[in-house]
């Protein structure tokens, strides 16, 4: 980082009163982000920059995908969970209780309950990321999956199943689209959180003349952070940290910092 970076960076250090988190209200009450609001006397906003829309089952044929032709799904979302089973009960397709599901976290395969009875079905979990789940993938060459996604969905898993000559079928079951933000076109905030690259797209969407100025700008993840600064912003808050691995504790010690807390 230039001195010249660094200055500008630390002239933005002024008070945080107001922070917009972009995603949904937590509907837990002990949420550190209320924790957060509490502590620092901070007005705390929550407003989803995205949404999700359903493809329906006339236009999933469209792909020409025959889901009963596939032994195995690879879950890496709830909404794809949500989804996929959605779009069975729309065509009336009985999954077999044979398919098997490989699922990115303990969260998304505990998910599938929902739907299903978990003890009666071949389920396997990897820890969290996409790497964990390709390891167990590596086990299980001989299936022949169906990777539910959405039009925007992260490269890691169809690049490992293309590339180690998995039989697969990519079938886009959602849509992940800019929501409607023109209510906020004259409200302003000290700090922005963003989570996803989706969420500064939508910006621009809703404001193309969006000017940043004093407005902080907090990515969770390299690939947020990048789409900020592809985008020409300044990244004033980036998460996680070693010592703040999520991004209320990124925030946190910002807000420290800028309100001259000790």
């Amino acid at each position: 980082m230039s001195e010249i970076k660094e200055k500008e960076l630390k002239d933005r250090y002024t008070k945080v009163s107001s922070i917009l988190v972009t995603q949904p209200k937590p509907t837990d009450d002990k949420s550190p982000y209320y924790g957060l609001a509490e502590k620092y006397k901070l007005k705390i906003d929550f407003r989803p920059f995205i949404e999700i829309k359903a493809l329906d089952f006339k236009e999933f044929k469209k792909q020409k995908i025959e889901i009963l032709a596939h032994s195995a799904v690879i879950f890496t979302s709830r909404n794809a969970v949500d989804n996929f089973f959605r779009l069975c009960a729309e065509g009336r397709i009985e999954v077999p209780a044979e398919m098997k599901y490989f699922c990115i976290s303990e969260q998304t395969a505990n998910y599938l309950q929902k739907y299903i009875v978990i003890r009666k079905r071949k389920i396997f979990v990897g820890q969290k990321t996409a790497k964990d789940l390709e390891e167990i993938l590596k086990k299980h060459k001989n299936e022949f999956y169906l990777y539910p996604c959405s039009n925007i969905r992260k490269e890691e898993i169809p690049l490992f199943l293309k590339d180690n000559g998995f039989k697969f079928s990519e079938a886009v079951i959602y849509e992940t689209v800019p929501s409607d933000l023109s209510d906020l076109a004259e409200v302003n905030y000290d700090i922005i959180a963003f989570f996803s690259p989706s969420g500064i797209n939508s910006l621009f969407t809703n404001f193309p003349e969006f000017k940043q100025n004093k407005t902080r700008i907090a990515a969770f993840g390299p690939t947020t952070a990048k789409a900020v600064k592809d985008a020409g912003l300044i990244l004033d808050i980036e998460a996680p940290l070693p010592n703040a691995p999520s991004m209320t504790g990124a925030l946190e010690l910002y807000i420290k910092k800028a309100n001259n807390i000790k």
